[in-house]
């Protein structure tokens, strides 16, 4: 009685799941799953009475009987291996290849421990070929798991933050279903992977071990038995999300979202990412922002050549409280704040040496870079007043569409290209036209269905702005 029980436990929650609400074009779909287990007739629109018990497979459970969440505490097939010599990959990959279905993929990274982003561990299940656990530091890459997968569909959880470092080692998927913005796209309030979990399957999947230093070795067990986990309700997880999606018609939606992300590949690295230090902001001169390159720069060189996180080094803060003061001795270096602990005081001659290097550069960066970027929101007003009616009147309907999709704005349109189309829109405002830069700008083909005549209507014709001095709640508002 106990699988009824907990399958039933999972259709449930999903019937009630506060997250996945009523959608104002369609029925919901878990409550469709529900009807049909249950043998229930198709909703009419009236209030049902509460619902007390479904049958699954013949049975009948009583709600009653049901825990709050089951929890999930161990893989059904027990822990597996690390694998990590070529002959346990090659059987890895040969069992991956024989498998049936989608594959689950995740990794496990040493964010704050180590440098850059790579992957420490990567997981991978499969219907019939069970969990396997590769550490692809013990291989220059992992092209032979890869070549198994070809034209299998990964399951990933949040693939924008694993696909980066699964390229690194030789992976890319030819197909993808990502659990979290399929929550999103389904209007879930929280898209955790613990908490989707939660609200469609009524497990509780511990997630202590996320921040861990996965580049420890031996790995401890109990962070072997949370990686497998991980993985283990990705693929039950997908099936409850496409009912959900599918029910709502957004299925196509978020097909057309995954495809992006393959298409789109790895991103481009940063050009000058030490613009990106926390508080450079407030750095107003050009030799004391000179500082802040030649300290982020060593700091960064250091760190690689370590392979260690930079901020274990100096925080950020360091940085720009140096290139402020701009000491020329180590213990006025040392009195500054984040300049503590061996590795501060280890280093002490290379920050003075940058500092030095920064005083002396005829190479000055400039305190602004030129962009093609908009202006920040807050300082449309006073720029064009026009630009700021179309954004603040696009925003309000964006946001009313939003609600009717039970879809974040955010995904329905990106905010860079709300900004951009409504600071430059075309010279004609036209449904096509404005169809055609959505799409130049790279808004899918669904965005551009539902958002080009709302946008075309709204920058057509703009609410008019109110008084400046009503606008300071919204000037903080850059989305």
């Amino acid at each position: 009685m106990s699988e009824p029980a907990t399958t039933a436990h999972r259709r449930v929650r999903n019937k009630k799941s506060t997250g996945l609400g009523t959608p104002r074009h369609s029925q919901p779909a878990a409550a469709s799953a529900t009807q049909a287990s249950s043998g229930a007739p198709p909703s009419t629109g009236v209030a049902e009475p509460p619902l007390t018990s479904v049958v699954i497979d013949g049975l009948r459970v009583e709600l009653g009987d049901l825990p709050d969440l089951v929890e999930l505490d161990m893989p059904r097939d027990g822990v597996p291996e690390v694998i990590s010599t070529v002959p346990a990959l090659q059987r890895c990959a040969a069992a991956l290849a024989a498998g049936q279905g989608p594959a689950a993929v995740d990794t496990e990274r040493a964010s704050g421990f180590r440098y850059g982003q790579r992957a420490f561990l990567v997981q991978i299940r499969r219907e019939a070929a069970g969990t396997w656990l590769i550490d692809p530091e013990a291989f220059g890459d992992l092209k032979i798991i890869d070549e198994a997968l070809r034209g299998v569909e990964w399951i990933l959880h949040a693939a924008s933050q694993d696909l980066p470092c699964l390229a690194e080692v030789g992976m890319w998927p030819d197909k993808l279903f990502d659990t979290e913005l399929a929550a999103r796209m389904a209007g879930l309030p929280r898209v955790g992977l613990g908490a989707v979990v939660e609200s469609l399957l009524g497990y509780h999947l511990a997630k202590e071990h996320s921040a861990a230093d996965w580049s420890r070795r031996p790995l401890p067990e109990p962070w072997l038995r949370y990686a497998a986990l991980d993985v283990e309700v990705l693929a039950e997880l997908e099936e409850e999300l496409v009912a959900v999606l599918a029910g709502d018609g957004k299925l196509d939606y978020a097909a057309q979202e995954f495809q992006h992300l393959i298409d789109a590949g790895v991103p481009a690295p940063r050009v000058d990412p030490w613009r990106r230090t926390s508080g450079a902001h407030s750095i107003r001169n050009r030799v004391q922002l000179a500082a802040v390159r030649e300290l982020w720069q060593t700091r960064d060189k250091l760190a690689e050549h370590r392979d260690i996180a930079p901020s274990r080094l100096i925080p950020d803060s360091a940085i720009i409280a140096a290139a402020k003061a701009m000491p020329s001795t180590v213990p006025a270096l040392l009195n500054l704040a984040g300049f503590h602990g061996r590795a501060a005081k280890r280093d002490a001659p290379k920050w003075l040496h940058a500092l030095q290097t920064a005083k002396a550069s005829t190479d000055l960066p400039p305190l602004q870079v030129s962009t093609n970027a908009p202006p920040p929101p807050r300082v449309w007003a006073d720029r064009d007043a026009a630009a700021a009616a179309r954004l603040a009147t696009a925003r309000t309907r964006l946001n009313d569409l939003s609600q009717q999709l039970n879809i974040p704005a955010e995904n329905i349109l990106t905010p860079d290209h709300l900004r951009r189309i409504c600071w430059r829109p075309p010279s004609a405002i036209t449904e096509a036209s404005v169809a055609a830069a959505l799409a130049e700008l790279g808004a899918r083909a669904w965005q551009v269905e539902m958002t080009a005549p709302l946008l075309a209507e709204a920058m057509s014709h703009p609410d008019p702005l109110p008084p400046k001095e009503s606008r300071h709640a919204q000037n903080g508002d850059d989305a």
